[in-house]
């Protein structure tokens, strides 16, 4: 077994690792690795061919696949060293990982690892929809592969579990495909189409004008052994089945982090986001281990992780020079109606840092919203939003960390009418 020593691993080669290893290359460090489970680096945008990447960090409006090349040729121009193919197993040390590919199981010892290994959508059977394994179930990224990649056709009728964003990613991979979208599904009472940029409303009005979106509603059951024949609805208010037919049924959005390598080496984590919890410098609380991208929360835009990944990476290079490994924290605790905050621990920060953003989910649609943060009897933070929505995130500054008193306990991040 091949062994190595390098200064920082990163495990992930999506946007947000590969922002993380310019930055770091940038920054004058030249000993770092990155590695990627698939054989082509540039994670999720790879499969998305729609507008809508790089506003925030590239300042122009990229396609997805033209995003993610657009890092994997400034990754390769900066000589990163990039494996791919490779996938790592597991941890043999607090700060050591086995990894295997194409050159074998290999040993990698690092002064710091950062987990960029990103997100995915939970699956018919963890949705515990019930039916056969027929043919013709896909989740959008395994959908947009089979079209895009495979160039396969996916049926003709289809029935899209989900009314939010990437549902739309959805809808417009089945046009490409010459599938038609006859019923989109929702648990809420309405869609959460909400903050699209109007030329993309244009586009998409034709699409949805013929896939209605049923609300209040939920697939309950998948119809077809060999192949999908009919999904059943069930209206979740009177609890009537309705039958549709169709022959492809993808469900949408739910996304978990892929938060397995973390657990797995012992970082502590987060019950609202299920990634690890961390700090605004994106700091877990197992030193050395710094976590970014979409492994936090579920599915954020591209541009976000990627800002992110430059974030963490100056956070490296301060805990390389100065080995800050433990520091006092106090968590940031959801009420019920938020299902997340990102980040949700919080602690002393240089004073020279600049203020950043707090990112938030709500359970619920609120128009118009409060948010309010509090710790013990104080009030640190309020701010009105216009509304909010479901399945998609806010953000708020972070400047009120600065008031956090770390004896009082844990910081309340409340959502009210």
């Amino acid at each position: 077994m091949k062994q190595r020593k390098t200064e920082v691993l990163i495990v992930g080669a999506g946007p947000a690792g590969l922002a993380a290893a310019l930055e770091l290359k940038r920054l004058g460090l030249t000993d770092l690795l990155v590695l990627e489970r698939d054989p082509v680096a540039g994670g999720m945008p790879r499969f998305c061919h729609h507008t809508g990447f790089g506003i925030l960090d590239r300042h122009r409006l990229m396609t997805g696949p033209g995003y993610a090349a657009a890092w994997v040729a400034d990754a390769k121009r900066q000589q990163v060293e990039l494996l791919t193919q490779t996938t790592v197993i597991d941890w043999t040390g607090p700060l050591t990982c086995l990894a295997t590919g194409p050159e074998g199981l290999q040993e990698i010892e690092a002064r710091a690892v950062l987990l960029a290994t990103g997100c995915r959508e939970r699956p018919r059977a963890a949705r515990l929809v019930a039916g056969s394994r027929s043919q013709g179930i896909f989740t959008t990224g395994s959908l947009q592969d089979f079209v895009h990649h495979l160039n396969c056709r996916v049926g003709k009728r289809a029935v899209i579990v989900g009314a939010e964003k990437v549902s739309l990613s959805a809808l417009m991979t089945l046009a490409k495909a010459r599938c038609r979208a006859v019923a989109m599904v929702t648990s809420f009472p309405r869609h959460q189409f909400y903050g699209i940029y109007r030329p993309a409303k244009i586009a998409l009005a034709d699409l949805l004008h013929r896939a209605p979106v049923k609300v209040n509603s939920a697939v309950h059951q998948i119809l077809g052994h060999e192949r999908v024949e009919a999904v059943e609805i069930k209206n979740l208010l009177t609890g009537d089945c309705t039958s549709t037919p169709c022959d492809t049924v993808v469900f949408t959005g739910d996304w978990i982090p892929d938060y397995e390598l973390a657990r797995s080496g012992g970082v502590p984590m987060d019950a609202g986001t299920l990634g690890p919890a961390v700090d605004r410098r994106l700091r877990t609380r197992k030193a050395g281990v710094f976590a970014a991208g979409n492994l936090l929360r579920g599915a954020e835009t591209a541009d976000v992780a990627a800002k992110e990944g430059i974030l963490v990476a100056r956070s490296i290079q301060t805990f390389l020079n100065h080995h800050d490994a433990d520091f006092p924290c106090v968590p940031i605790v959801p009420d019920a109606a938020v299902r997340w905050v990102s980040p949700n621990l919080a602690s002393p920060e240089d004073a020279l840092m600049p203020c950043g953003k707090v990112r938030f989910s709500v359970k619920d649609f609120y128009r118009p919203a409060r948010v309010r943060i509090e710790q013990a009897d104080q009030v640190l933070f309020e701010q009105r939003l216009r509304a909010c929505v479901p399945n998609t995130s806010y953000a708020i500054s972070d400047h009120w960390m600065t008031k956090v008193n770390f004896a009082a306990g844990p910081v309340r991040f409340s959502v009210v009418q």
